[in-house]
């Protein structure tokens, strides 16, 4: 099983390579260029350095959210064309599961989070335990005050993971007992999607490109403005 991961859910863009369940290798771009500019070339450019081609893919896993809306719809158009085009299952990864899954190694709590700007974080929680992971809350949007009320029944060390979990620290560190992880460790990264996609597979979760739809877990500012001026209309 050879699985090529996307992750195009925040600022930074990468690829990975996952075969068997072993990670062959994983190009990484923060350099704020446009996702829709990188993200085939970096794939392109990892197929040819490990000596494969795109018909040796078997899976394709992307990050499908939450994040940001431009880039997680880059990140599943791309995913979805290939699977169309090479008739292979795709594999939608919660972009949170897949930063949990990249620390598999602690013993407590991981707790992704991302900034969803208006005074919010993209969040869930895992416990991860001799190297396994289990969910215990399902992804969502909320504030830094709610999510504190919700880290107060936890006394084992709490992990922050995310482009957000800066903030978070910021904000909560006096009130729990957090653990930043070092910058070049928490970033979302597509090494993550597809661990997670491998895990999935395993399981037989795959899904139809077609049908995938991505997890904003809330609306667009487009959106929002929509329905506020439909409700206008209808006063």
């Amino acid at each position: 099983m050879l699985i090529l991961a996307l992750e195009t859910s925040a600022k930074a863009v990468s690829v990975a390579l996952v075969q068997d369940g072993v990670l062959l290798g994983e190009y990484y771009q923060n350099s704020g260029q446009t996702h829709s500019r990188t993200l085939m070339k970096l794939a392109q450019d990892l197929l040819c350095n490990c000596d494969l081609a795109p018909s040796d893919v078997t899976h394709v896993a992307y990050a499908n959210g939450p994040g940001s809306f431009t880039g997680i719809r880059i990140g599943a158009a791309a995913a979805k064309g290939f699977c169309w085009g090479a008739e292979v299952p795709c594999l939608p990864v919660s972009t949170l599961l897949a930063m949990a899954r990249l620390h598999t190694e602690l013993e407590g709590i991981i707790c992704p989070c991302m900034d969803a700007r208006r005074s919010q974080v993209y969040n869930a929680l895992f416990r991860c335990e001799a190297g396994t992971l289990r969910r215990l809350r399902p992804d969502r949007a909320l504030s830094l005050e709610e999510l504190s009320e919700d880290l107060a029944g936890f006394r084992e060390p709490i992990y922050l993971v995310g482009d957000g979990a800066l903030l978070t620290w910021q904000t909560l560190s006096e009130r729990h007992k957090l653990i930043l992880l070092p910058e070049h460790l928490r970033q979302q990264r597509s090494a993550g999607v597809a661990l997670a996609g491998y895990d999935a597979a395993l399981l037989g979760q795959t899904a139809d490109a077609a049908l995938a739809v991505p997890n904003y877990l809330r609306l667009s500012q487009a959106e929002r403005e929509r329905l506020a001026r439909e409700n206008e209309k209808g006063e």
